[in-house]
């Protein structure tokens, strides 16, 4: 039996050599599942020909690397990127940003899957968990949703103001509270996790917590109006959609400005806007761009 040595958290483990789990994290690079299974196959008739009972893994990464590069060299880069990210110490804490419709969720599905995260919240549950504790009556605006938030204003916005960005504002201002709460305990606990949702905005998540290198926050945008619309037409088709079409289509206009404020805010704090045209397209920008902030604390991780 090959075994396979490694370190996690400064704690050397000692496993046997697995097909299936070298598999599946050659799946989390975007190979497909059968392709995947052959390349380990290969891998462990290479182990077996140089007549090894004990591999390091960083050995085996190396194979990897190896018989990847001759096969795919744009697999062999995302695998390398993907290995990188699992071998940092730090929890890892991804946020995205988006108005409602440009694919946040779906996006945080597929990049905590991806890397491994096991832990995932909309900041649409932290709102609501807010809404239990805070009274309508105390705070009418998050009672609202965000894009019509301006309509539970005690005091109507100036008229030089626009009156749904200030809704919003507002709005978010106090959801902020209970998200940073969450970056906050996760890093406190060294728990990765993906938060998504309308009401993550640059300038207000605490600085100190962006400011760190296991925090990282992208923006998501959808430039065509009609591709943006058609998104709520797709997700309203699917059956387990319990959110109401016309509703968004009503406020339409008014979630359009809030993503333009939120891709302003982006770019006054230079926050990475990414257009969500393709899932794998926003995946790898997203994998890269943790790779370099993040991917600099190694330690030996799953193969």
């Amino acid at each position: 039996m090959i075994m396979v040595q490694g370190e996690v958290s400064g704690k050397k483990y000692t496993e046997p050599f697995s097909k299936g789990v070298l598999s599946r994290s050659l799946t989390r690079a975007e190979m497909d599942l059968t392709k995947a299974y052959e390349v380990a196959a290969c891998i462990e008739t290479k182990i077996n020909e140089l007549g090894l009972d004990i591999v390091t893994s960083d050995q085996l990464a190396e194979m990897i690397v190896e018989q990847l590069e001759e096969t795919d060299p744009d697999i062999a880069e995302k695998y390398i990127n993907w290995r990188k990210i699992t071998k940092c110490q730090e929890p890892l804490i991804i946020l995205i940003a988006g108005a409602s419709g440009v694919g946040t969720s779906s996006i945080a599905f597929e990049i905590a899957n991806r890397l491994g995260i096991r832990n995932m919240i909309s900041t649409d549950m932290i709102r609501e968990v807010m809404r239990k504790i805070v009274s309508k009556d105390l705070s009418p605006v998050i009672h609202e949703s965000s894009y019509t938030a301006y309509k539970a204003m005690r005091i109507p916005s100036p008229p030089e103001f626009d009156e749904v960005i200030a809704g919003y504002k507002n709005h978010v201002d106090t959801v902020a509270v209970g998200v940073d709460a969450v970056i906050e305990r996760a890093i406190d606990e060294g728990i990765s996790i993906v938060i998504e949702g309308v009401h993550i905005v640059p300038g207000f998540i605490k600085q100190e917590l962006l400011d760190k290198d296991n925090v990282i926050l992208f923006t998501l945008q959808v430039s065509d109006e009609e591709v943006h619309k058609s998104r709520f037409y797709s997700r309203s088709s699917q059956m387990w959609a319990r959110r109401p079409l016309k509703k968004y289509l009503e406020n339409f206009g008014s979630i359009r400005k809030i993503q333009r404020y939120i891709v302003t805010q982006s770019e006054k704090y230079n926050v990475p806007v990414i257009e969500n045209v393709t899932i794998p397209g926003t995946i790898d920008f997203m994998i890269k761009s943790i790779t370099k902030t993040y991917g600099g604390i190694a330690n030996d991780g799953e193969h």
